[in-house]
């Protein structure tokens, strides 16, 4: 089955990181050879080109500016004309809304891949709506409730998000030591993107609580992507000079090397003020063998359990203060969650079983047998 996934590709997150994941699948093992077609030559585009899959450039897109998105259009319809696809994907209502119509006049299986939960209220969405895809496939079940909002009647499928879990390079000394950290302190790190929705406020708050508890330091993983961004970093910072624990956070922007940094911490606290469609970056912390605290709403609900870390009130400083410091304080208990932190991530989000699943998701379309199992 020959598979063309389309996407923007400007920017860097859980999409990106899972689209990664998904062509470092074999098409020997999986039957499904996999190409990708993005607007933007940026790290996603590096990062499948290092695993070897053919990366087609649709030309950068500005929705203020419809003759870049009528280049594009073109250049993907070049793409089909050239190659014959079982089916293309389309992730996210932004892609559905540009590029859905090229492939529906092409006569080719025409899927969306909805990565966040569906209101039907947004631009993008209201765009979307107007392309009808032959199957929508979601990546949770928290998302999958949400789709009669955007597409109703359709054929829906959930796949989980693939992520790599290998296993991390172990260089715990030389990390800590590169961000002045002590050997046994207890490292609490967050890597995600500098959104508000994302809880490093409340983070913040809940350990500025803490702030008598010995031997902590919070790393924060993620940089700024686009200016307002930037300006909540800045707000952030100043806000754990103001509660008095600057000198235990780390900022490290963007990293390349996350895993590695992951691997040399000892606890991932994500509290999202609102539900995570998914959440990649908690699976990606559970196969680098660390407890995850975060809050019982949305995604992460399917990811983390009690074996292998801890699900708080949303939004309550108190109840996360208290989830933290009882893993703080409890070595033997940490240790049990965080050894079974990465059979949990392959669990929920091996590649070849999840590109497997989807396979099978798009016999439905492109009327080939699925496989066996």
């Amino acid at each position: 089955m020959r598979v063309l996934h389309v996407y923007s590709g400007n920017l860097f997150g859980g999409i990106e990181s899972m689209l990664v994941a998904c062509a470092g699948v074999a098409a020997a093992a999986s039957d499904v050879e996999q190409e990708f077609a993005l607007c933007f030559d940026e790290r996603c585009a590096t990062e499948l080109r290092a695993v070897g899959r053919l990366v087609h450039l649709l030309g950068p897109v500005r929705m203020s500016r419809p003759v870049t998105a009528h280049a594009a259009r073109q250049a993907l319809d070049a793409v089909l004309r050239r190659t014959r696809f079982d089916a293309v994907i389309c992730h996210a209502p932004w892609a559905q809304a540009i590029f859905g119509g090229v492939v529906r006049r092409r006569g080719v299986p025409l899927v969306f891949w909805a990565h966040d939960r569906m209101t039907g209220r947004h631009w993008t969405e209201r765009l979307a709506r107007h392309v009808p895809p032959n199957l929508v496939i979601c990546n949770s079940a928290f998302t999958h409730a949400s789709q009669p909002a955007l597409y109703p009647g359709r054929r829906a499928a959930v796949v989980h998000p693939a992520v790599r879990v290998g296993a991390p390079l172990r260089q715990r000394r030389h990390v800590r030591m590169s961000l002045e950290t002590p050997l046994d302190a207890i490292v609490i790190v967050q890597a995600s993107r500098c959104e508000p929705w994302k809880g490093h406020q409340l983070l913040l708050d809940a350990l500025a609580v803490l702030h008598a508890t010995d031997g902590w330091m919070l790393w924060m993983v993620g940089g700024p992507q686009r200016p307002h961004e930037q300006a909540f970093l800045s707000q952030l910072q100043a806000s754990a000079v103001r509660a008095g624990v600057a000198d235990r956070v780390r900022w490290l922007g963007q990293r390349p090397d996350v895993s590695t940094v992951l691997a040399a911490a000892d606890l991932y606290c994500q509290p999202n003020l609102e539900p995570e469609p998914f959440g990649v970056s908690f699976v990606e912390a559970l196969a680098a063998g660390l407890p995850v605290v975060s809050v019982a709403q949305g995604g992460v609900c399917e990811i983390v359990d009690d074996t292998c870390g801890r699900l708080v009130t949303p939004r309550s400083v108190e109840a996360l203060a208290e989830a933290l410091r009882l893993l703080m304080t409890d070595a033997a208990r940490r240790a049990a969650l965080a050894a079974a932190a990465p059979d949990r991530a392959r669990t929920v989000s091996d590649p070849l079983t999840q590109v497997t699943r989807l396979r099978a998701a798009l016999a439905s379309v492109t009327g080939r047998l699925e496989l066996a199992g």
